[in-house]
């Protein structure tokens, strides 16, 4: 493994932030290692080493990534429970991100929070929530106390298309624009909500549409092209750090995988799946990339087995973390005064 290379894949979530920031093919090579942990994932809950649900988004890579990219490490972002890729793609070390999957010490918030609550403030990430669309109310709270403070920074929520039909939505992007705020929203609309495809819960054609009712700028982007997600978010971001308000960005892209690990995907038409995984992210940047003679085939090959051999040495780091002991359910939680109170009355 080169030297770069394990730099890129090292302890320090940071180093790893900052690397993608070195050119197209740190970016290729982080999508890469995306589809290749989310795989890992798949089989060590098929396995029963890790524990409860999962959601994969094996075909959305190219938007974490991009998002990473341009995203500074020291501004703030929300994300909901499809969680790995971003997680991953904003810094996160393999060991964080597959500790918490398989209830480790390791992990990235002790092991407590599994495939869907991970939070590493080094690199950004608040937390994932689980509650579909909360991130976005959140994010306009971070972006509310930036404004307060007047930093230069933005903070960034990413949800789903069916997220943009709750009451969360519409408060949080109106509240947003009506203030101001350095917010960007990112809706990434894999065209499913959880089993239920896009045009059988809303009219408009694009989610985006939605941004000129708040007086927002609104644009849909091709959500396969990581070149193209990092460009629509670098300019969204500028736009809101120099205080020009908050911007809706909808990338469209699909989820190879159902909705989680239990889902068949038999409601799904064969063709329009196939359509997708024929503009597979993945092979789009590597066809640009091999085609401006900045990597090679054989490269790429040696590429992967790296990143294949780097998991394998993080799963058996992981199988080797302990548990978390009973005591760790109450590390995190604030005992209220009346909660105190109520104790020391029957004790």
């Amino acid at each position: 493994m080169s030297e770069h290379r394990a730099a890129t894949w090292s302890d320090d979530s940071l180093a790893r932030r900052t690397a993608l920031r070195d050119g197209p093919l740190r970016l290729l090579e982080r999508m890469i290692e995306i589809r290749l942990t989310e795989s890992t994932i798949r089989d060590l809950h098929e396995s029963g080493d890790a524990w409860g649900s999962t959601h994969l988004a094996d075909g959305q890579e190219a938007v974490a990534v991009g998002i990473a990219a341009v995203l500074d490490p020291d501004e703030l972002f929300v994300i909901g429970h499809r969680a790995h890729g971003h997680a991953l793609a904003a810094g996160m070390t393999l060991d964080a991100v597959l500790g918490e999957n398989c209830s480790r010490q390791i992990g990235a918030v002790g092991g407590i929070g599994g495939s869907f609550h991970m939070t590493d403030l080094r690199v950004g990430l608040v937390h994932c929530f689980t509650l579909m669309g909360a991130q976005i109310p959140i994010a306009a709270g971070l972006a509310l106390a930036r404004q307060v403070r007047g930093e230069p920074r933005a903070a960034l929520a990413v949800f789903g298309d069916g997220s943009a039909n709750i009451g969360a939505f519409h408060e949080g992007l109106n509240l947003s624009a009506v203030w101001q705020l350095p917010a960007v929203f990112v809706c990434e609309n894999n065209h499913w909500a959880e089993f239920t495809p896009s045009d059988r819960n809303q009219r408009v054609e694009h989610i985006a549409d939605r941004a000129a009712a708040y007086g927002m700028p609104g644009e849909v982007v091709d959500g396969q092209d990581v070149e193209a997600v990092a460009d629509a978010v670098g300019r969204a971001l500028a736009r809101a750090r120099s205080g020009g308000g908050p911007t809706l960005l909808e990338f469209e892209t699909y989820r190879f995988s159902g909705h989680n690990r239990t889902d068949q995907m038999a409601y799904r038409d064969e063709d329009d799946a196939s359509r997708w995984v024929q503009r597979d992210p993945i092979e789009i940047a590597a066809e640009r990339l091999c085609a401006a003679a900045i990597t090679t085939r054989a490269a790429l090959d040696e590429l992967r087995a790296d990143i294949g051999a780097a998991i394998a040495a993080s799963v058996e780091r992981v199988r080797q973390s302990p548990p978390p002991g009973v005591d760790a359910m109450f590390a995190n939680v604030m005992p209220t005064a009346v909660g105190a109170g109520a104790r020391k009355e029957g004790s």
